[in-house]
């Protein structure tokens, strides 16, 4: 099982790694759901974490929010996917929505195109997608090449361990062909717990280590 520590900035970055993360995600502004990171902490920490054999993911979004972005928007996070390409990121985490419950596909595409080969997360922009339309959007991601949902299962107000029947059938669904990577709430106290239930390949948090900082 993949451990994917979630971090704000550089200096929890070696606590973690000494602890056993398998991969970082760069996100600064967790109160918000998460930002993009400056170039400094992703320049220091990319660096650092190659010197460790370590994964770097970056979260692509330039706000807090709703995850409807103008075009203005768009530009801007293309722009920060083609920065982080050339200080040699592993992938990035994003997710852009319309005003009908769906994923905006015509963003994803542009997003992607300049992702290109990169790996590729869509983050829990997923969760807020109408729940009739959660299998047709793991077919899109899965046709588009996307390799891992993060999802809390359900809203975020609610305990994880509360997620679990839709996270089972949401990995019965995905059958090995894109990853259910299941976040929000998971710590040093509950993951146990959650592999027991789950056929866990990759878990996502701030605390599954315990305190990293």
């Amino acid at each position: 099982m993949l451990k994917e520590v979630c971090v704000e900035n550089f200096t929890s970055i070696p606590n973690a790694i000494e602890k056993g993360a398998d991969r970082i995600e760069l996100c600064d502004n967790l109160s918000v759901g998460g930002t993009t990171v400056s170039h400094g902490v992703a320049l220091k920490s990319i660096h650092y974490c190659k010197s460790k054999n370590i994964k770097v993911m970056a979260i692509i979004r330039p706000r807090g929010g709703n995850f409807i972005y103008s075009n203005d928007e768009l530009n801007i996070m293309c722009e920060d996917i083609l920065h982080l390409k050339e200080l040699q990121v592993d992938g990035v985490v994003m997710g852009c929505l319309n005003n009908d419950g769906w994923i905006d596909t015509k963003a994803m595409s542009v997003l992607m195109e300049a992702a290109n080969g990169l790996d590729i997360t869509f983050h829990m922009a997923f969760d807020h997608i109408k729940q009739e339309l959660h299998y047709d959007a793991m077919d899109w991601l899965i046709e588009h090449g996307v390799s891992r949902i993060l999802t809390h299962g359900g809203p975020l107000e609610t305990p994880i361990e509360e997620n679990l029947l839709v996270l089972q059938k949401y990995m019965e669904y995905a059958d090995d062909r894109i990853i259910v990577m299941p976040g929000g709430g998971i710590t040093n106290k509950n993951i146990d717990f959650l592999a027991g239930n789950l056929k866990l390949r990759e878990v996502h948090g701030t605390r599954i280590l315990g305190a990293i900082s």
